[in-house]
């Protein structure tokens, strides 16, 4: 049966080796060069440079990231999903939709994960940004350079060029679903110089009302095989944190647009 609106991560632990990688490196060294770029916001992560054990096949996992998911469940309350949602009673907007859009089915050498993300913009806005497979670095503060191959249509290929800083250089992408009628985009990797393996996304966006103004709901989850040498804990968290600073990013992108006059 199909594990929906779940957080499976935390499910069958294995032992795994683990090895010591200094925070300057990986995802810690990222935020750092995006942060001197201007693109990301990661002022409350200074000052914490510290030995971390992580699992190492996937990279630096490190007290940053921590800390950034701190700041974003402060920001917004069940960014990620609970994994303790039961079935009893009436349900929530967002397990309907998450039923109804995000849907995998994880083998036991892989895991899953969903994430949510309240942005104080209309859904027209976020939905413009999030549905350009051809330029994701519209918002992804982590791609520098994307080339799609051929006519943008589902089956399409993007190269996406990685900046440095995190554990690869490129990945090869192939759209799996464009709906702008109901505002979903699901991407599956295909290729690259990494190891996130049958890696798949859906992402969808849903009309709210945040403090009586139109705002949007963002919703993304993922399945994805789990590494020799790491546990399922591992690279869950290691592709949430991803993901977080992506819907870190495109809040602001959209918030800061909403606020420009005409839009």
């Amino acid at each position: 049966m199909p594990q929906t609106g779940k957080n499976i991560n935390h499910e069958g632990f294995h032992p795994a080796s683990l090895v010591h990688y200094r925070v300057d490196k990986t995802i810690n060294t990222a935020f750092r060069t995006q942060e001197r770029r201007g693109s990301l916001d990661c002022t409350h992560l200074k000052g914490r440079k510290k030995e971390t054990e992580v699992g190492g096949c996937l990279g630096s996992v490190t007290e940053e990231v921590a800390e950034l998911e701190k700041s974003l469940k402060a920001e917004d309350d069940g960014w990620r999903w609970p994994c303790d949602r039961t079935s009893g009673g009436s349900q929530t907007m967002e397990e309907e939709y998450v039923q109804t859009y995000h849907r995998h089915e994880p083998r036991d050498n892989q895991c899953s994960s969903t994430l949510v993300k309240h942005i104080r913009a209309p859904v027209h806005l976020v939905w413009s940004l999030v549905r350009r497979f051809d330029q994701p670095q519209k918002y992804k503060p982590f791609v520098s350079r994307c080339v799609v191959q051929g006519d943008l249509e589902i089956g399409s290929v993007r190269e996406v060029n990685v900046k440095s800083g995190l554990p690869a250089t490129t990945s090869t992408e192939r759209l799996e679903l464009l709906d702008d009628n109901e505002h979903v985009l699901s991407v599956k990797i295909v290729g690259g110089d990494h190891r996130l393996k049958n890696y798949c996304s859906i992402i969808t966006v849903h009309p709210v009302v945040i403090d009586g103004r139109p705002g949007t709901l963002v919703i993304e989850s993922f399945v994805v095989d789990v590494p020799d040498g790491n546990t399922k804990d591992e690279t869950c968290y290691f592709v949430e944190a991803l993901i977080n600073c992506n819907l870190k990013s495109l809040t602001d992108v959209c918030e800061r647009l909403v606020a420009q006059p005409n839009v």
